[in-house]
């Protein structure tokens, strides 16, 4: 006859995979949402930003949902907050 193996021992492969899984994947996204949710949430006038698409340009106006960016002399554009991913230049207060 065989040795009984512990029930527990048996789940330890796969709890230590769901635990190098936390901390390698799930809790740094986590940090990163955190972190563009604050960013977002603190856009100001005259900041330098880049957008998701890679337009660079000074924001001229804050609103509820989005920003208007000025790209060039009488060229603004208005997008997402959410499209913002950089803030290149904090506006001095």
């Amino acid at each position: 006859m065989g040795t009984a193996q512990n029930p527990l021992m048996s789940l330890m492969p796969v709890i230590l995979i769901f635990v190098i899984f936390y901390f390698l994947l799930i809790r740094p996204q986590k940090k990163a949402q955190e972190d563009h949710k604050k960013m977002v949430a603190g856009l100001q006038k005259n900041d330098d930003v880049v957008t998701g698409g890679g337009i660079h340009g000074t924001i001229v106006n804050v609103k509820d949902a989005t920003v208007m960016i000025r790209v060039d002399d009488n060229v603004k554009i208005e997008v997402s907050k959410n499209s913002v991913v950089t803030v290149k230049k904090k506006a001095v207060a």
